[in-house]
């Protein structure tokens, strides 16, 4: 049986079920093909059940130390099974949401495995898509003017610590784990694996980080990366930098791990209960059929234009298998300027450097646009302006006071380059700073916006103040 769409989408997470309503707007005949749940990894392996955890461990930390707000709670226990529910719950919702959407758009869901076949006799052009039941059933062939590839990215192992999902976890493994461990090693710094590192840590979980730069979360700002590991380390996180780890040293004997890294020119051993390799991500390129097309992959993911065509100008793709910024809102943004852009909308090319990143730790880290470094590599006059959320009201309210806000500006054009944020909330704060960028805003403009009181928003005020030296609550 062979259906004709005008568009058929590879992958069902955000990128992929964010373009098929736009394209269903739109008023293009869709449909979507996904082998395991809509919503993908952001909301079944990624985004929101570790928020989930990280919001338990943020509760959890805080009752501890309610006796700080007066509130006084004697043997405060951690039920890690009700965690894990709660978790599930938010998930089932949401996803439940998503297939309401699919029915609301009329679109086609195709609960698969597809892949793209080259010209045929149902098509001159490389394009068709075979799904491929589990059940066994006979493949469905879905002709469609148009492809969206979306089928997004898995957790990357290093060689010689390949996960086994009981002693050496993925993300993805540690996420359904029944209980905590006592304690825990974390290959990579980066945003995944300070996000476990935090959260382990407020479960009350030992936590080491073994990272190889001279530095945890190596892609943000030196300053907010500087604090972070200040404040790890504070809620004791043992972290280690500058280490290569010795994959081939792997041992598991009597239900503990332990691995090798050499730490300026020394060797150290590392030993917990589990090992969390986290490491990064590969885009999902394998068995889709691209070796059908002239598609081109180089370095793992798909070369695509500024409107994400491949080098098959009516095949698209979206989100962590073109590589790029690996985030849940760039997938959704890039899908539906792929769909605009197949309809004849010329919308405008998205700018990496407008996109807001954040970071759900506990203190949380946000950012968008340049980090000093960056913007110091590109040959520009900075003028830079700090705040402490220790001088704001309402952070000592919520008793979490630790952290900044960190604008950068350009001396001689007054516009702002990059705002860079850790503290409090700030990953709900930061779209503000997006919308300056977007609005290519000066730091006067920021900090003549009055900011309610008390808010922690008013740190941005006089983080923006700051920039000209004349920060009121400095």
């Amino acid at each position: 049986m062979a259906t004709e769409y005008d568009l058929v989408i590879l992958g069902g997470g955000t990128g992929g079920y964010v373009a098929a309503i736009r394209a269903s707007q739109l008023g293009l005949k869709t449909a979507i093909v996904e082998k395991g749940k809509l919503g993908g990894t952001c909301l079944h392996r990624g985004c929101i059940p570790s928020k989930a955890l990280l919001r338990s461990a943020e509760v959890f930390a805080t009752s501890k130390r309610g006796e700080e707000y007066g509130v006084i709670a004697s043997d405060v226990t951690l039920n890690f099974e009700r965690v894990q529910e709660r978790k599930q719950g938010i998930v089932d919702q949401l996803h439940r949401g998503v297939q309401h959407l699919m029915k609301q758009g009329k679109i086609d869901v195709y609960e698969g495995f597809g892949r793209i076949l080259g010209p045929s006799i149902f098509s001159p052009m490389p394009g068709t898509i075979s799904v491929e039941f589990e059940s066994g059933e006979e493949n469905e062939m879905l002709i469609p003017k148009n492809v969206i590839i979306a089928t997004g990215s898995r957790p990357r192992s290093l060689p010689g610590m390949e996960f086994d999902g009981e002693f050496v976890l993925s993300s993805d493994d540690a996420l359904s784990m029944k209980e905590l461990p006592n304690s825990i090693i974390i290959v990579g710094g980066g945003v995944i694996g300070i996000e476990w590192a935090s959260m382990l840590s407020d479960f009350g979980v030992n936590v080491t980080v073994v990272e190889y730069a001279d530095r945890i979360v190596p892609t943000e700002d030196k300053d907010i990366s500087k604090e972070m590991q200040r404040l790890l380390k504070k809620k004791g996180v043992t972290i280690v930098t500058n280490a290569k780890v010795l994959s081939e040293t792997l041992n598991i004997e009597n239900g503990t791990v332990s691995i090798s890294a050499e730490v300026k020119g020394e060797q150290r051993i590392f030993t917990a209960d589990k090992l969390l390799v986290s490491v990064g991500r590969m885009a999902n390129t394998e068995n889709i059929g691209l070796q059908n097309t002239d598609i081109v992959v180089d370095r793992g993911v798909i070369q695509v234009n500024p409107y994400y065509q491949t080098k098959e100008s009516h095949i698209y793709a979206i989100g962590d298998v073109i590589g790029g910024l690996q985030l849940a809102h760039v997938a959704s943004h890039e899908g539906i300027m792929a769909v605009e852009h197949i309809a004849g909308k010329n919308p405008e090319t998205i700018d990496y450097f407008m996109i807001s990143k954040c970071i759900y730790s506990n203190p949380e880290m946000a950012s968008v646009g340049y980090t000093e470094e960056e913007a110091l590599a590109r040959g520009l006059n900075l003028k830079v302006g700090k705040f402490p959320f220790k001088a704001i009201g309402k952070a000592l309210v919520h008793g979490e006071s630790d952290g900044f806000v960190k604008i950068i500006a350009d001396k001689d054009t007054d516009d702002i380059l990059g705002v860079h944020m850790i503290g409090p909330h700030v990953t709900d704060m930061i779209s503000e700073a997006g919308l300056a960028r977007v609005l290519d805003a000066t730091p006067w403009e920021v900090a003549h916006t009055i900011h309610p009181h008390p808010t922690l928003s008013e740190a941005i005020g006089e983080a923006a103040l700051a920039v000209d030296g004349k920060a009121i609550h400095a």
